[in-house]
């Protein structure tokens, strides 16, 4: 047994038992450590999105543009960005009550433009790709019985499944049948979902267990 000197595993590893602590009951150790989690993980978030996002794609230029009219010269164009540092800024007027009716024009201009650039993609990556997917390929794809098999399940599966969700009609004779099959498909697809997630957690439980038994007691070699 070799325990632990590194302060840092120290701390990591008191942080944890006090997270485990919520098993036993709410806390204040487990309110501690949830609040630190959060106010360190919006800290980090918002660092990484300063220096990634915000000053290569407006503060850099905006600086340019700022060392050119210094300079004499007016017709970079990096003025225009200051369009979006503009509308960066409104977001702080939602905390104005006078003023607060301006974070309208960022938000305004974020949907609109997210709109615009995913409605496009999201049809091809969420409908005609999904077609070819299911139709195309693993026709070009699978040459075995297996996969002409595993092909044939994924089609019906597609097309009952779409089949449930078809409201203008009742789903009665074949619709019927064909949601009813359609149901199955989404209860393994649910299944399987929720197994994995299961199965995501307990590897994070077991990666914690052996940091605390491995990095901070030494128990594990």
């Amino acid at each position: 047994m070799h325990i632990s000197t590194n302060i840092w595993t120290w701390i990591a590893a008191l942080l944890t038992l006090a997270i485990f602590s919520f098993l036993y009951k709410d806390n204040p150790l487990y309110k501690f450590a949830e609040h630190l989690f959060v106010g360190l993980s919006a800290g980090y978030t918002a660092a990484i999105y300063y220096h990634n996002n915000i000053y290569p794609n407006i503060i850099a230029h905006l600086k340019t543009a700022i060392e050119q009219a210094s300079q004499g010269h007016f017709a970079g164009g990096e003025w225009i960005y200051i369009i979006p540092f503009v509308l960066g800024m409104l977001y702080i007027t939602i905390v104005i009550p006078e003023a607060s009716w301006m974070v309208r024009l960022p938000f305004a201009f974020v949907l609109g433009a997210s709109s615009g650039f995913a409605i496009p993609r999201g049809i091809q990556a969420g409908i005609l790709e999904q077609i070819g997917g299911t139709i195309i390929s693993p026709l070009k794809t699978y040459t075995s019985a297996i996969g002409i098999v595993n092909a044939i399940v994924i089609f019906v599966g597609v097309l009952t499944v779409l089949s449930y969700f078809f409201f203008s009609r009742p789903h009665k004779g074949a619709l019927g049948t064909s949601s009813r099959i359609g149901i199955i498909f989404l209860m393994v697809g649910f299944g399987a979902s929720f197994g994995y997630t299961v199965m995501a957690r307990i590897s994070l439980l077991i990666g914690r267990f052996q940091f605390l038994l491995g990095n901070w007691l030494g128990l594990l070699r």
